[in-house]
């Protein structure tokens, strides 16, 4: 599996980085620029990401917007449903607009921050990314 953990936070990227990567491969962004610019160079290099972790408070350009323009860049490049990748927002916010406004953009599951592994397994599991 190849991930793409999003986050700006020093010490919760280093925690995703050290859970995930027993799972698969796994990528950095420190800023939602760069969260799109790793996601379409994987896409160029027909390296797909099967996973993105996607802070949603990060510089340049936040999380819902980064997830917005993914999307968008699916729809360009006809990719299917199936094939899109998998979405899950991280974030200390717990407010129901944020978690609302994340889903309308196109997230398949939200994690709050401390992240809880065991949930996260189960979304994983959810999301038929592991067994």
């Amino acid at each position: 599996m190849r991930i793409l953990i999003a986050e700006d936070d020093m010490a919760s990227r280093k925690f995703l980085q050290k859970f995930l990567g027993q799972y698969g491969e796994c990528d950095i962004a420190v800023d939602g620029l760069e969260t799109i610019d790793s996601f379409l160079y994987a896409l160029n290099e027909k390296r797909s990401y099967d996973l993105i972790c996607l802070d949603i408070m990060m510089p340049k350009l936040d999380g819902i917007k980064a997830l917005k323009m993914i999307r968008e860049i699916e729809v360009g490049k006809n990719i299917g449903d199936a094939e899109k990748v998998k979405v899950i927002m991280t974030t200390a916010l717990n407010d129901k607009k944020t978690v609302m406004a994340s889903y309308d953009a196109g997230c398949e599951a939200y994690a709050w921050k401390p992240i809880d592994v065991k949930k996260f397994i189960d979304v994983m599991k959810n999301l038929d990314l592991i067994e």
